[in-house]
């Protein structure tokens, strides 16, 4: 094992070929590739970027709008991931919105807000569901479980996001995509077979140092031997050919394919997810008959540009300055897994 990270190592540093462009799509692999000092024995000709792989980095604007709303028009308590809270929208953030008497709760999992709603029967309870196909199925079950309950005080806001079309959106963005583990467990490798057979390359990878290095160097190898489309999982103790048919089950059951806005990349088709019409009890936006909201956030934010590739977090001119982790301007400096957050904590 350790002859083979070693050689995996070498073949890295020793990379003085043509330049190969490497999208991480998992905001885990970005913050494990600086703390396990994986960028810096990268030589020149190899550029890491980090993609849109974190979920509330690519929730827009409008979403925390409409969760405001929810807050302190409708009178709902408010259930989301910590991520969120401080994510500023286009007035306020919901954090903006507790001091003002909101009730706004951190949760772990939805089944927190729907044990609250459970015991609270004349509260209005919303648990914000953003994210990608991890963590999707947690919220359809407890969609399914409510309908199936009759727990009529509890809704969700869905943001969640499926990656498929984004790694089409993002084709022409990188040579090869570092493919997430956690996402790969739920959708299987299936998808990545068939992203080669439209021309996309990319490695399924791991979080320890060795299962990094090892998954650039196969890129790496990959790209100067086959000199076309590939795919190869990296990471098959965990990630599998099937995935997780359960998972993905529950999902087709409770929501649908929807076009979807990321933040940075626009509207991408069928890439989104909306509560199906047999749950619409228990879809927040019907339920409470949320307005449209277009607004957006700070125009000198460039976090759009960096989800995408297109610059590194220290090319924001708020970068460091107006915009750090204790005053966020935009989102990829609030989430744990956020581009920004990850090259201002390793100084890089």
């Amino acid at each position: 094992m350790k002859e083979a990270i070693q050689k995996a190592v070498d073949l890295v540093r020793n990379y003085d070929g043509a330049p190969i462009r490497i999208m991480e799509v998992c905001g885990t692999h970005t913050h494990e590739m600086f703390r396990q000092g994986i960028r810096s024995m990268l030589p020149p000709a190899v550029r890491l970027i980090s993609g849109p792989g974190c979920p509330v980095c690519v929730t827009p604007v409008s979403y925390i709008d409409e969760a405001v709303y929810l807050a302190l028009e409708k009178g709902c308590r408010i259930f989301t991931f910590g991520d969120l809270i401080r994510v500023p929208g286009s007035e306020k953030s919901l954090a903006g919105a507790r001091a003002e008497g909101a009730s706004i709760q951190m949760v772990y999992s939805p089944v927190d807000a729907l044990d609250y709603a459970r015991e609270h029967p004349r509260e209005r309870v919303v648990f914000l569901s953003v994210g990608f196909e991890t963590t999707t199925p947690a919220s359809c079950i407890a969609v399914r479980d409510a309908a199936e309950e009759g727990i009529s005080n509890f809704s969700i806001l869905a943001a969640n996001k499926t990656m498929d079309n984004a790694y089409r959106a993002l084709a022409d963005s990188c040579d090869a995509f570092l493919y997430p583990g956690h996402v790969s467990t739920i959708t299987g490798t299936g998808i990545y077979e068939e992203l080669k057979a439209e021309g996309l390359s990319g490695v399924v990878a791991g979080f320890t140092g060795p299962e990094l290095i090892t998954a650039v160097a196969v890129i790496i190898r990959m790209i100067q031997e086959e000199k076309k489309p590939f795919f190869v999982n990296a990471y098959p103790r965990v990630v599998t050919a099937e995935g997780s048919p359960s998972g993905r089950k529950i999902i087709e059951q409770v929501m649908e394919p929807v076009d979807s806005e990321w933040r940075g990349l626009g509207i991408i088709p069928g890439s989104g997810l909306k509560v199906r019409d047999e749950y619409a009890a228990h879809d927040a936006r019907k339920v409470y008959d949320i307005p449209a909201f277009t607004g957006g956030g700070n125009p000198a934010c460039r976090c759009g540009e960096v989800l995408s590739g297109a610059i590194t977090p220290r090319q924001c001119p708020l970068f460091g300055k107006v915009c750090t982790p204790e005053h966020p301007v935009g989102a990829c400096m609030v989430s744990g897994e956020g581009a920004c957050s990850a090259f201002y904590k390793y100084g890089m």
